[in-house]
């Protein structure tokens, strides 16, 4: 009687069973790589909006501070969408003829809000303060990218879990103190370094990262120090930083 299996076919059957093992890791990978991607995630995809915005026209060019338009930031959880009013104060005097203004003449003349396009959304079970984050040092750049480069908004990070932890575990490599002016708060630090650009001061190195958006945290011993030691002025309890509820409540 002729043999049914050849002596290779044992090879290849432990070679099948090793693709099949791997098969679940590979996919896992794939998913795991994809929820991270731009694709997924957004980061540094342009949002159209009804009005194209620049925020590099009017924070970088014409130098107005953050907290014209977004004026809730330094005392509420959450940064507020400038209403038509606000574009109106300049508007009603600047480009009163411009096509491109049409959807805020309309939405001034109707009281009808403007429609923004999202750029940045948590989920409805992650609670976020902006008013600590600010209140602490922490600068718009480090979680919203380089915003004062922006022609049209796009999202500076993807804002997963694991990236919001690298801060609530080590805050000490986070937290900024401007050396050139110690005499300001960490919140008036926040908008100082955009007057600092703006007015072509000397800019160090850190803060160079963070108005590129690419601070990851300092490994300098010295803002390890000063993040130690501003951490214990503020009574920060960094051991429940990264707790559960903490973030989800």
């Amino acid at each position: 009687m002729a043999q049914l299996f050849t002596p290779s076919t044992n090879n290849r059957l432990k070679t099948l069973l090793g693709v099949l093992s791997l098969g679940p890791l590979v996919v896992g990978y794939a998913i795991a790589g994809f929820s991270r991607s731009g694709a997924n995630t957004k980061v540094e995809v342009p949002r159209n909006q009804p009005v194209p915005f620049s925020h590099r026209h009017h924070a970088w060019e014409l130098g107005i501070d953050c907290r014209y338009c977004h004026q809730g930031v330094e005392k509420s959880g959450f940064s507020n969408i400038p209403p038509t009013e606000t574009c109106m104060s300049c508007h009603s005097q600047v480009w009163t003829n411009s096509p491109m203004l049409e959807p805020i003449r309309e939405s001034y003349q109707t009281g009808t809000p403007i429609q923004w396009t999202t750029v940045n959304r948590l989920p409805s079970f992650v609670y976020f303060n902006h008013s600590i984050h600010v209140a602490r040092g922490v600068n718009c750049d480090v979680c919203h990218g380089p915003v004062q480069k922006m022609q049209i908004t796009w999202k500076g990070n993807s804002f997963q879990m694991a990236w919001c932890l690298q801060c609530h575990r080590a805050p000490e490599r986070y937290l900024y103190r401007d050396h050139a002016h110690p005499e300001l708060s960490p919140r008036q630090q926040v908008f100082n370094i955009y007057t600092k650009l703006q007015g072509n001061e000397d800019i160090s190195d850190r803060e160079d990262r963070i108005l590129e958006g690419k601070e990851d945290g300092s490994d300098d011993p010295k803002d390890i120090k000063e993040g130690r030691d501003m951490i214990a002025r503020y009574g920060v309890k960094t051991q429940q930083l990264a707790d559960c509820w903490v973030c989800h409540r």
